[in-house]
């Protein structure tokens, strides 16, 4: 992500929001709006300079088409990080969202760490599939996990293991 996507984001989400509201936590209405996004924007780039959070953005054209982060980095022995998603709705069952996915692991294992995780409410079957595909195995059910659309919701957790050596953050 870049400080200039802000606008692309923005039209994606207004775009999206139906599509996205579902599962998403419930946002403000200054989170749709240019302005919004550009807050958003740059407090994503702070938190990537900071190395909690990065965002990968997928484009069609000029189109935002999709967006993973990598989220919840935690180092010590635990080496581990959250990972989260969404596509477009008109780019969704082209396995774009495996791709993003898979993308976030490989970063993650560039980083050094050893375990990754992610979470999707249980009648996100589709939010499953993509996880199985991307190489994440279901470890069991956060119970009122995330509160969405005005209550606490179920959560099916997965985690995918990236490697097993000991704990390290290259280049640090």
């Amino acid at each position: 992500m870049r400080a200039g996507d802000a606008p692309a984001f923005a039209v994606a989400y207004r775009r999206n929001r139906a599509h996205l509201e579902p599962w998403d936590p419930d946002r403000p209405e200054f989170f749709w709006t240019d302005e919004g996004q550009v807050e958003n924007v740059a407090s994503g780039l702070r938190a990537a300079e900071e190395g909690r959070t990065f965002t990968y953005v997928a484009w069609y054209g000029d189109q935002v088409v999709g967006r993973a982060m990598l989220t919840n980095i935690v180092r010590g022995p635990l080496q581990s990080g959250t990972v989260g998603y969404w596509v477009d709705h008109e780019h969704t069952g082209k396995g774009l969202a495996t791709a993003l996915t898979e993308h976030v692991a490989v970063e993650a294992l560039g980083l050094g760490l050893h375990r990754l995780e992610a979470g999707t409410m249980v009648e996100n079957v589709a939010s499953q599939r993509v996880l199985k595909r991307a190489g994440f195995t279901e470890y069991g059910t956060a119970e009122r996990f995330l509160f969405v659309r005005g209550e606490w919701r179920d959560h099916v957790l997965f985690q995918r293991i990236l490697h097993d050596d000991p704990p390290g953050n290259p280049g640090a």
